[in-house]
C-alpha cells in the first residue's frame, strides 16, 4: 500500500530527489510557510553572525516533506557555511562519524537525516563532540588499543527526524533550538506552486495551482510531486497549459479526490465501517483485514486522515467519524454512549 503513493511525503526515488533539489529555496526570504521557525531562525543566525560564531545544534522535527533536509540547506547557506549530509542509518559505527567530524572546518554544519535511528554506540560517540567539540576515539583493539583525545573544530549539528519520541533524552538535550514544522496551508502551497511552476516555465490558468495545492495534504513535496505529474498530463494529453479540466483529470487518474485521499486511505476507512461498523477497532485487527503492516498503517496512512478529522483514536481503538461516512457516501454508524447502555440491574426489568 505504501509503496509508491503519489501523495506520501516520503520521497519516492533519487530522480524525484534531485528534482526537488532543483526546486528548494536557498535563502530564508524565499521560504514560504513555517513563519514562527523562520522568524526564530533568522534571529539566530543574524545574532551568530554578528558574534562570529557558529550556530547552536538544531533539531527539525515533524511529518516527512515539510522540509526539514530544506532547512538545513537554507541555515547553511545563510551561514555562509559548507554542508556535510548524512543519516542516521548510514552511521553504524564511531569511525563513520569519525571520517565526518574529522573533516569539518570551523562555522561547517553537519547533517543527519533520520537522526533517531543513530545507534546506541554512534549516538554516546557523538555527545562530547557536540557539548565540547572533542571526541574520545579508540584505534587498534586488545592489548594494543588506546584512546586518542581529538580536538574538533566549533560547528553545527543539525538534525531531522519524523519521530521525534524516539530521540533520547540525552541526545535531544544536546540540542540547543528544537523546531516542529507544521502541515501547511492550502495558501502557503499554492505560493510554493506558483514558485515551482515559474522555475519550470509553466503555463497555469488561474485557479488551477489552488485545485492541485487542496490535495496535497499539507506537504510541499506531495505539492510538487502533483504539480509534476499533471505537467506530465497536460503536456500528453493536451497542450501543455495548466487548465483546471487538465488537472481534474490528471488527479482523477491518481485516484485522488478533491481531500486527497487515495485509494488506500478510503480502503482504510471502508474496511472500518463495512467491517468493523465504524469502530472501535484495533489496528492489529484493521491492518489484519487490509493485508497490510500496522507500522504502515500508523505512519502512512492515519496521520492525515487523524488531521482532517475522518478517524479518531481511543483507548478502545480506531473510530470513523460522521464527516469520513459523508465524503465517502457511507452509512454512519451511531455509537451509543455509556449513559444510554443499560445498567446490569435494569437489565431483566420489564
Amino acid at each position: 500500500m505504501a509503496i509508491g503513493r503519489i501523495i506520501s511525503g516520503q520521497s519516492l526515488n533519487e530522480a524525484e530527489e534531485s528534482f526537488n533539489v532543483s526546486l528548494r529555496p536557498k535563502f530564508l526570504d524565499e521560504c514560504v510557510g513555517q513563519c514562527n521557525v523562520r522568524e526564530k531562525l533568522a534571529i539566530a543566525i543574524a545574532a551568530a553572525k554578528q558574534r562570529s560564531e557558529p550556530l547552536e545544534h538544531i533539531l527539525f522535527y515533524g511529518p516527512p516533506g515539510l522540509g526539514k533536509t530544506t532547512l538545513a540547506n537554507v541555515v547553511a547557506n545563510e551561514m555562509g557555511a559548507r554542508l556535510r549530509c548524512s543519516s542516521g542509518p548510514a552511521l553504524v559505527k564511531a569511525g563513520d562519524v569519525m571520517g565526518l567530524l574529522s573533516n569539518l572546518n570551523t562555522g561547517d554544519v553537519l547533517f543527519i537525516d533520520e537522526v533517531h535511528r543513530l545507534s546506541t554506540p554512534v549516538e554516546e560517540f557523538i555527545y562530547p563532540a557536540m557539548e565540547e567539540f572533542r571526541v574520545d576515539f579508540t584505534v587498534d583493539s586488545g592489548l594494543h588499543a588506546k584512546t586518542i583525545n581529538f580536538p574538533l573544530k566549533r560547528f553545527t549539528l543539525i538534525g531531522a527526524t519524523t519521530r521525534a519520541g524516539l530521540l533520547s533524552a540525552p541526545l535531544r538535550s544536546r540540542f540547543g533550538m528544537l523546531y516542529h514544522l507544521n502541515f501547511y496551508t492550502s495558501e502557503e502551497l499554492t505560493a510554493i506552486l506558483e514558485r515551482s511552476a515559474n522555475l519550470l516555465q509553466l503555463q497555469c490558468d488561474d485557479g488551477t495551482l489552488e485545485l492541485i495545492a487542496g490535495r496535497s495534504r499539507g506537504t510541499p513535496r506531495v505539492a510538487n510531486r502533483l504539480l509534476k505529474r499533471v505537467r506530465d498530463y497536460a503536456q500528453v494529453k493536451g497542450s501543455g497549459v495548466l487548465s483546471s479540466e487538465i488537472v481534474e483529470r490528471a488527479l482523477a487518474m491518481e485516484q485522488i479526490d478533491s481531500l486527497g485521499l487515495d485509494e488506500p486511505d478510503r480502503a482504510f476507512l471502508r474496511a472500518l465501517v463495512n467491517v468493523y461498523d465504524g469502530g472501535p477497532a484495533g489496528v492489529d485487527a484493521i491492518a489484519a483485514t487490509l493485508g497490510e503492516e500496522r507500522d504502515t498503517l500508523e505512519d502512512v496512512v492515519e496521520p492525515y486522515l487523524l488531521q482532517i478529522g475522518f478517524l479518531r483514536r481511543t483507548k478502545r481503538g480506531r473510530e470513523v467519524t460522521k464527516a469520513a461516512c459523508e465524503h465517502l457516501g457511507l452509512k454512519f454508524h451511531k455509537k451509543k454512549s455509556d449513559s444510554e447502555q443499560p445498567e446490569l440491574f435494569e437489565q431483566g426489568k420489564q
